[in-house]
């Protein structure tokens, strides 16, 4: 995904990613990932808080370390002597937990963005009723940074170091004292801002708020960071980090014992839950990307996108995963955002929105801010919303069907929208577009946007017949669904090059072109499936598990620069093979990437072909792919897992309707006798 701006000349010289450090810049995979729902914050593998953005996710930055390791700022927390920290997350939780041997004790560190445990009688909002602002089922966001220290053995000193930088870097934060907390008088991205807790901070002349304290065998404190609210310490108040911790991990692992899935790579699959869950915004409903922006596709590079907003190409299967995990409220969530996101637009549907439902997103380049391993620029925006991608339609309308299959829960607004994109897409989806890897230039023919026209001229037409829906021209849809399919099969196939193309009069393959059997428009085996396959394993292979997306020298896509393997498109081949019946080989690269991933289960964007992690991490279609391929492997008997699931859902739905309907009849008959 990127924006449509012209892109910056390429660098002479393109260094290779190579695996460990990059220029004193961590690897990306070596963090950690902390949501509250509202915002996100990465721990590096010093314990140092690198990124934090508020007041929520697509806010500026309060700490960004990630992209400038001068100018970014951090909140350093170090145990003083110790080791590099051992860290884990607590069981299925976003509870991060690291323990630091020092030179007479050991000390272990719980770091969470707090959530609060919602009572059932209580007043907090709750998740997914519409007009509130609940975050996962449960629970909702407290808006602090928590950052508890306990001493397990012998004694050890702590030092706190918090170096805020607000607005992307570009001020020193000028704290003031309050009570006994230090609150940021800064007016830009600062609202609510506060530190405080058990330790108070003191202020240095370069702006730089520093803490110690010396702790014996079974004693605490707690460092606490506000991003909105009044603060939790003051008068008559203490920090009870233990209280957060243990309340913030119990919501979470509450909500992730709620998955049910234990197939291939449980854990990777419980964990992309987690992970999905917490870049779900606790406001709306909407599902980011990445918490990230400009994280390099490539070291050295250009291609530096923000992904903190919401795509409409992730919509079908995220709804579909978090129904099949078992999160129907979320699925929900989720999808009346982005129908409402399409209601009372254009007659054109944009590509993405942000996170409060709205879709001008404006570009810029911060100069000021070198970028990660000296990759600039650093983008804030994504003029990307201006493009117009053909596959959007399908994404939204494939969730739709889906969800309505399972639940039966659209409303008549709802089956109104998608009526009227349906008929929207009937009549343009003959023009090109941009596509959905965004390229610059002129529109093309994209043969994925042709596929997903289908996708949703097929969806609108079978949704309408499973509402029973008389009153929109299902015929019509009919016959331009049957239109879009044999325009792809005439121009979309390649004999010379024996194979589904790029785009219509091209030779270049795609990766996205593995969705031509997962969406059924063709049968997984059929030998032109199966040929496609082959071909793009073979041009765009790297190793024998990843994929790239394409070939960016003959996509022309505006850099001269490479790009790394795209993970979604090397678990997406997982996919396909199982319908192709070549299980074995989808096994051994599912395995294969499954091994890949980083320390804490998470997965970026892109890889290079030694194993560096590129692109915004963490990545939400990277794990949506991941739990997609999961399931297409453990029902391998099935032409497509997740669809068929769904159906089979919708299936069992419509007869316990029809049962408890006669049920009801029968009743009412019966009483009707007796009177």
């Amino acid at each position: 995904m990127s924006g449509n701006r012209a892109p910056r000349a390429t660098p002479a010289t393109t260094p290779h990613p190579a695996g460990g450090e990059h220029g004193g810049y961590p690897p990306i995979d070596s963090h950690a990932f902390l949501s509250d729902c509202h915002t996100a914050a990465l721990v590096g593998p010093d314990g140092a808080i690198e990124w934090l953005c508020s007041p929520r996710f697509d806010g500026p930055s309060v700490f960004a370390r990630i992209l400038d390791r001068k100018r970014g700022g951090a909140w350093e927390l170090t145990v003083e002597g110790a080791e590099p920290p051992v860290r884990r997350y607590l069981g299925d939780t976003l509870v991060l937990e690291s323990r630091r041997h020092g030179p007479e004790g050991e000390a272990v560190v719980r770091d969470l963005l707090a959530v609060h445990p919602d009572s059932p009688d209580s007043d907090a909002p709750v998740a997914g009723k519409e007009g509130t602002a609940g975050g996962p089922a449960g629970f909702s966001a407290v808006g602090v940074l928590v950052r508890e220290v306990r001493c397990v053995s012998g004694r050890v000193r702590v030092l706190s170091r918090v170096e805020a930088r607000p607005d992307y870097g570009r001020h020193a934060a000028r704290w003031e004292a309050y009570e006994n907390v230090l609150r940021c008088a800064l007016d830009t991205g600062t609202e609510g801002l506060w530190l405080g807790g058990d330790t108070p901070h003191t202020v240095d002349g370069d702006g730089i708020a520093r803490a110690a304290v010396d702790l014996e065998e079974g004693e605490s404190t707690t460092f606490l960071l506000g991003y909105r609210g009044e603060p939790l310490t003051g008068p008559g108040r203490t920090a009870d980090g233990g209280r957060m911790a243990e309340e913030t991990a119990a919501a979470w692992q509450s909500w992730s014992d709620r998955t049910s899935y234990d197939g291939p790579a449980a854990d990777l699959v419980r964990r992309g839950g987690v992970v999905l869950r917490g870049l779900l915004s606790d406001e709306t409903g909407g599902l980011l990307a990445a918490p990230t922006t400009s994280l390099p596709e490539w070291i050295g590079g250009t291609r530096n996108w923000d992904y903190r907003y919401v795509w409409h190409r992730d919509a079908a299967l995220v709804v579909l995963v978090l129904l099949r995990l078992g999160h129907e409220e979320e699925a929900e969530r989720y999808l009346r955002f982005a129908l409402n996101g399409c209601v009372d637009r254009s007659e054109r549907m944009e590509p993405m929105l942000k996170l409060d439902g709205t879709t001008r997103i404006e570009e810029s380049e911060l100069d000021h801010l070198e970028g990660y391993a000296r990759s600039g620029p650093v983008r804030v925006g994504n003029e990307a919303y201006e493009q117009h991608q053909m596959d959007s339609y399908g994404h939204l309308l494939d969730a739709a069907y889906s969800f309505q299959q399972v639940t039966g829960r659209l409303t008549d607004r709802d089956l109104a929208e998608l009526w009227r994109l349906t008929d929207i897409l009937a009549g343009i989806w003959r023009e090109p577009d941009h596509g959905l890897w965004e390229a610059r230039g002129e529109p093309r023919h994209w043969t994925y946007s042709r596929l997903y026209s289908w996708v949703a001229l097929d969806r609108g037409v079978r949704l309408a017949e499973l509402c029973g829906e008389t009153g929109v021209p299902v015929d019509r849809w009919r016959s331009e669904r049957d239109a879009v399919r044999a325009d792809l099969l005439e121009h979309g196939w390649n004999e010379e090059v024996g194979a589904f193309v790029q785009a219509y009069g091209e030779r270049g393959m795609d990766a996205a072109l593995l969705h031509l059997s997962l969406q059924g428009f063709i049968d997984g085996d059929d030998p032109r499936m199966v040929s496609t396959i082959d071909r793009i394993a073979e041009e765009l292979g790297d190793g024998d598990h990843l994929v790239h997306r394409y070939d960016h020298k003959v996509t022309e896509d505006g850099f001269e620069e490479p790009e790394g393997a795209f993970l979604m498109c090397s678990f997406d081949m997982v996919s396909a093979l199982v319908p192709a019946g070549r299980i074995e080989e989808a096994r051994r690269r599912f395995d294969a990437l499954c091994a890949r991933t980083g320390s804490f289960g998470l997965y970026s964007e892109q890889m290079a072909g030694d194993g560096t992690f590129l692109g915004n991490y963490p990545q939400a279609f990277t794990h949506l792919a991941l739990i997609e391929a999961a399931m297409n492997l453990e029902a391998a008997e099935h032409r497509e897992a997740l669809h068929s699931w769904a159906e089979r859902r919708g299936e069992e739905r419509l007869e316990r309707e029809k049962r408890e309907t006669s049920g009801r009849t029968s009743a009412e008959g019966g009483a009707g006798s007796a009177s």
